[in-house]
């Protein structure tokens, strides 16, 4: 399992958290900001054209799916949101592998992205040919990857997993006699194999938001809200886990902070997730997990910087332009589709929702 970085505690007060909304990176006047979603509207339905948002997305991009017909929801609902909607295109308001996971599942129609240079640390870390080579070197071990991954990760993998139904998978394998390989992400893969006792070994990668949560500096949190609910994606390192009263995927964050008694929550996922939190449950108080103090600084401060790249302004140029549309090997979709329908079957003969990809 992965190591875990201690940081040093400092003397000196510092307040590690911030209370939100969060703030789209994009700025815009009221005036362009209602201009744009105007046009984007008038495009989704002149171009029959469903908009699908991750959870990590900016507000207005949220919005503007609810209110289309769309959904806002983790990377395996969308696409399959977008399977599922009679639409002939389906617009990805996320990362690169969101669009290329829509475009598997539904290949007969046109998916296009707001940018398609917003990608995934995961994605990125994780490159095919590096990957199979080190799939090669371990022939006994049946391969796992997450959600976060290419479509060309994905045909090599045996399975496709998120983040909520990794665990019963990797259980379900591990009773099975089998040993896993895993990725790519290390914490996740690490939070599966305390949950399970599998037999895994994991391609060294993180997510770059995740990954900046601070064990120490939210233990500060905690002791000044001690009534407060500690929520954990399990991306997240584990001295930061270790911490948690709930671990889970996107959905089941949210879900927590609708129905859990606690007033006051502390967040370690992507800021992106505030808006539908807020909607949920508007009087509770929602609070950033700690990613940098006097010893640390933050690359991401809790935000994928990917993820900010899908903006208002080029969503409806992508809409008016045609630009940026998804195309995926058809070989490469193909092998791909075995390893997503697993998960898929599985969670159908399971009796249960497969929700989350998280750093997807």
């Amino acid at each position: 399992m992965s190591k875990v970085q201690s940081v040093e505690a400092e003397a000196a007060p510092v307040r590690f958290f911030r209370e939100q909304p969060f703030t789209a990176s994009e700025q815009l006047g009221a005036g362009e900001r209602e201009r744009l979603m105007g046009r984007i509207r008038e495009q989704l339905r002149a171009q029959d054209a469903v908009l699908v948002a991750h959870y990590y997305t900016a507000p207005d991009l949220q919005i503007l799916a609810d209110e289309t017909g769309g959904i806002v929801s983790d990377s395996l609902e969308m696409a399959r949101f977008g399977y599922e909607h009679p639409g002939r295109t389906v617009v990805v308001a996320g990362v690169r592998f969101m669009g290329e996971t829509a475009k598997i599942l539904s290949p007969e129609k046109r998916v296009l992205m707001p940018d398609l240079e917003a990608t995934c640390s995961l994605d990125l870390g994780c490159p095919p040919d590096e990957f199979a080579a080190f799939c090669d070197q371990h022939p006994d071990r049946t391969v796992v990857v997450y959600a976060n991954t290419s479509a060309a990760v994905k045909a090599r993998a045996d399975w496709v997993v998120t983040s909520s139904i990794a665990v019963d998978v990797i259980r379900h394998l591990h009773e099975r006699g089998e040993k896993i390989l895993w990725a790519p992400d290390k914490h996740l893969g690490g939070y599966v194999q305390q949950q399970t006792g599998a037999d895994m070994v994991f391609w060294d990668g993180a997510c770059i938001v995740h990954e900046e949560f601070k064990a120490i500096e939210l233990d500060k949190v905690r002791a000044e809200h001690p009534d407060a609910r500690i929520l954990v994606h399990p991306e997240s390192p584990a001295g930061v886990v270790a911490q948690a009263d709930v671990v889970g995927s996107t959905s089941q964050l949210l879900k927590a902070v609708q129905t859990m008694d606690a007033q006051t929550f502390v967040v370690a996922t992507d800021a992106g997730i505030f808006h539908k939190m807020r909607e949920a449950a508007p009087d509770k108080t929602l609070l950033e997990a700690p990613t940098a103090g006097r010893s640390a600084t933050c690359s991401s401060c809790a935000h994928c910087p990917w993820m900010a790249m899908n903006g208002l302004r080029s969503l409806a140029g992508t809409l008016e332009t045609g630009a940026n549309e998804i195309h995926v090997d058809p070989g490469v979709a193909e092998q791909a589709l075995v390893s997503l329908g697993r998960m898929l079957e599985f969670g159908r003969s399971r009796q249960r929702t497969v929700e989350g990809a998280g750093d997807a």
